[in-house]
């Protein structure tokens, strides 16, 4: 079978990359820029173009047909549209990655599920991401677009390790940990969390690949672990062997001194999320993810400590910290004393 992948050399793809290319059922292509191929596969065949250029894109793809196309990289309605336009008689499957912080927020139940209503006014991401899969379904229903959507939750890999305020880079809260300095943690830190190591997501995601039991449907991929943003912090702290020194600061309070923190707190990590993984193994009875958090914890220090790419110095990150801790500490004090 022919798979094309749209990125896949990301966070999440990247891992899907790997483990489609070990499969002797698949052919693998990747469409993207050409950038960051250190890390994939040699059997792997690149068609190098911009992929948000859709006349040069469909002029890359003619003549070709695939067994499933998995999008990584589309977040606006606009991506999507242009998705199913070129990709409409040319594949048997075509899978649209989404996100799990499209459902409501805050939550309306304890549990959720697939089924639940997709509703998240915090977050333009979120926002945008449920437009995309209204343009799926909707092409899915009207015209037999074979699409699949996929809702990943939080997902890391050994690059990089996930924190509250720094989502996307770990090494300036490793750095303060190193350092022995506080590390801001909204509201007590204790909402419950599910972060997924991309290893396990693959086995979920490509276990749908194909599958023509998840034509039309909509699925998350997560861990079944749950621990809270504290204890996934401590954790990080005892690889490290340092103490953890959190400083709790309310999330509202946060979000008012920066801005760009409105939509990922408020909008995903502020809330307790429990994730009913039933759908997707049933799709694929053999997902089960095995990797713990402490487990991918200590993959990722191991590799961040001796790759010098992965430890990203933001001086104005770790000033902004120690402001902020300092102006509300002072303000605390003073408050004490009324």
């Amino acid at each position: 079978m022919k798979a094309l992948i749209i990125g896949g050399t990301g966070t999440i793809s990247s891992a899907v990359t790997r483990l489609v290319a070990q499969s002797k059922d698949w052919e693998l292509y990747l469409f993207n820029r050409g950038n960051n191929l250190d890390e994939v596969p040699e059997n792997v065949k690149i068609i190098k173009g911009d992929i948000t250029n859709e006349a040069e894109a469909a002029e890359l793809l003619e003549g070709m047909q695939f067994d499933c196309v998995a999008d990584f990289t589309g977040r606006e309605p606009e991506q999507a549209a242009r998705d199913i336009n070129l990709f409409t008689g040319k594949t048997k499957q075509f899978i649209f990655v989404s996100t799990a912080a499209i459902y409501h927020t805050p939550p309306t139940q304890p549990f959720i599920t697939e089924g639940m209503l997709t509703k998240n006014p915090y977050w333009d991401y979120a926002k945008n991401k449920i437009e995309c899969e209204r343009l799926m379904l909707e092409a899915f229903r009207e015209h037999g677009f074979p699409v699949t959507i996929v809702r990943p939750s939080h997902t890391y890999s050994e690059n990089m390790i996930p924190f509250c305020l720094q989502p996307e880079e770990s090494w300036p809260v490793i750095k303060r940990m190193l350092e022995g300095k506080p590390i801001i943690m909204p509201g007590d830190g204790s909402s419950l969390w599910t972060i997924t190591f991309n290893e396990d997501f693959a086995k979920g995601f490509v276990g749908l690949m194909g599958n023509q039991h998840a034509i039309g449907e909509a699925v998350h991929i997560t861990t079944d672990e749950l621990l809270t943003w504290d204890q996934m912090a401590q954790a990080v702290a005892d690889e490290l062997n340092v103490e953890y020194k959190p400083y709790y600061i309310p999330t509202d309070a946060l979000v008012k001194m920066k801005s760009e923190l409105y939509g990922p707190l408020n909008g995903d990590k502020r809330h307790s999320v429990i994730y009913d993984n039933t759908k997707i193994k049933r799709l694929v009875p053999d997902y089960c993810a095995t990797i713990s958090w402490r487990v991918g914890v200590h993959r990722a220090i191991k590799k961040i400590m001796v790759t010098p790419k992965l430890r990203v110095e933001d001086p104005e990150f770790d000033r902004w910290s120690d402001q902020v801790i300092e102006i509300y500490e002072e303000a605390l004090n003073k408050a004490c004393k009324l």
